[in-house]
């Protein structure tokens, strides 16, 4: 189980993240991108961007992490179940959601494992 001090620990790791807001919510950002936030409308979840191939992969191995709600269908994103991911599947997910924003010169320096 994680928790939001797990997503603002691991969103911060990054190279250039920054917490900010969006949607009246907390978001972490890189050059003013959000690539997670707090969900506005999911109690205990948090969104993160997602490449859409991946993103149906995910939602059909576990469908108790992860889940999509009609608002978000049609944009490259996901809700992710804190309270059902463990915290080093939540910094792939976390990880992969920066890479989908971040500037390219910046995706070498992501730390290693």
């Amino acid at each position: 189980m994680a928790t939001w001090d797990d997503v603002q620990r691991l969103a911060l790791a990054l190279p250039e993240a920054e917490e900010g807001t969006l949607y009246g919510r907390t978001a972490y950002k890189v050059r003013g991108k959000a690539f997670v936030w707090e969900s506005p409308h999911e109690f205990g979840a948090c969104v993160v961007r997602v490449d859409p191939p991946e993103r149906r992969l995910l939602l059909e191995a576990s469908p108790d992490t992860y889940y999509v709600t009609n608002h978000y269908l049609g944009y490259p994103m996901m809700l992710v179940n804190l309270d059902a991911i463990r915290t080093g599947e939540l910094r792939e997910r976390i990880e992969d959601a920066w890479l989908q924003v971040a500037p390219p010169e910046l995706h070498e320096q992501v730390p290693a494992d």
